[in-house]
Order: C-alpha cells, then sequence, then structure tokens
C-alpha cells in the first residue's frame, strides 16, 4: 500500500487547484502556483489531514475522485428534476421529511454525508443525531434514492477506517 504524506497531498491538491483556476500555462504561472502551493501546504497540511491519522492511500484517493464525479453526477440530475417539477404546470412535489442512520463513525465522514446531501438539489439535512439523519425531501424519488443508500455506501468504503 502506497502510503501519501499529509504535505505531498496537500501540496498537489492545491497545485491542481491552481492550475484549473489559473488556466494559463507559463512559467511565470506555474512557479507562482508551485511557490503558493509549497507555502499553503507547509503552513497547513496538518488541517487537511492529521500526521496520526494518514491512511491516505492511492486507492482511497481513486475512491474519493470516483465520489466526487458521483457527486457531480448526482447534483446535474437532482437540477433536472427539480427543474423539471418547478417549471411542471402541476407542481408534482410531495415534500416530506425522512430518517435513517449510517455506518460512518467519523466526524468528516459524517460532515462530508451531511453536506453531499445538502448540495444535492431537492434535499437538505436538517440535522444529524448521532448515526441518525434527518433530511427535508422535495419528493418521492429524491427520498427514494437517499434511502437506498447509494451515497452513504460509498462514503463508507473512503472513510471505513476512521475513528
Amino acid at each position: 500500500m502506497v502510503k501519501i504524506k499529509p504535505f505531498t497531498l496537500t501540496f498537489a491538491i492545491m497545485v491542481l487547484f491552481w492550475m484549473l483556476l489559473s488556466a494559463r500555462i507559463d512559467l511565470l504561472h506555474i512557479s507562482a502556483g508551485v511557490i503558493g502551493s509549497l507555502l499553503v501546504a507547509y503552513y497547513s497540511s496538518d488541517l487537511l489531514i492529521a500526521e496520526d491519522k494518514t491512511n491516505t492511500s492511492l486507492k482511497k484517493i481513486i475512491q474519493a475522485l470516483k465520489y466526487l464525479i458521483y457527486l457531480g453526477y448526482s447534483i446535474i440530475l437532482a437540477n433536472l428534476d427539480v427543474a423539471y417539477r418547478v417549471l411542471h404546470p402541476s407542481m408534482p412535489i410531495n415534500p416530506k421529511i425522512i430518517e435513517f442512520d449510517t455506518q460512518l463513525k467519523g466526524d468528516i465522514g459524517k460532515t462530508t454525508l451531511a453536506n453531499s446531501i445538502t448540495l444535492t438539489p431537492g434535499t437538505i439535512t436538517i440535522d444529524v443525531k448521532k448515526n441518525r439523519y434527518f433530511v427535508h425531501s422535495l419528493s418521492d424519488k429524491s427520498a427514494q434514492e437517499l434511502l437506498d443508500g447509494t451515497m452513504r455506501t460509498r462514503l463508507v468504503e473512503i472513510f471505513e477506517d476512521e475513528t
């Protein structure tokens, strides 16, 4: 298993983020991005990943990237669904509050799930009590998708080692 140090991971994330935002590939911009990323990684790598809990493997990073793609796709589909419901003449909505439990144990995993739910249009996390989530859903479809547990399962795979 390949272990990645928090400093290295933070630096890589910052450089990628810089390159996405910069959109310029010349010596000045790349140098500024590398220097800025080194400074950010030096001063804040312990904020992204705690040194004593470093269990970040290449497999976990790939799972996290797959989750981000899944989340982006889910957000797009949910946007289209909400737009359809709002623009439809009869506004076919059926708001409800649903509850479910999660197997996530750590705070980062639980927070990621709550934020992922809220980022997806048509659902919003109202409260989290221990492992129980209370979510407002705009329709039966969005409620059922949450109750199916695909999002939770993907996050458990990423954060299974978190305590």
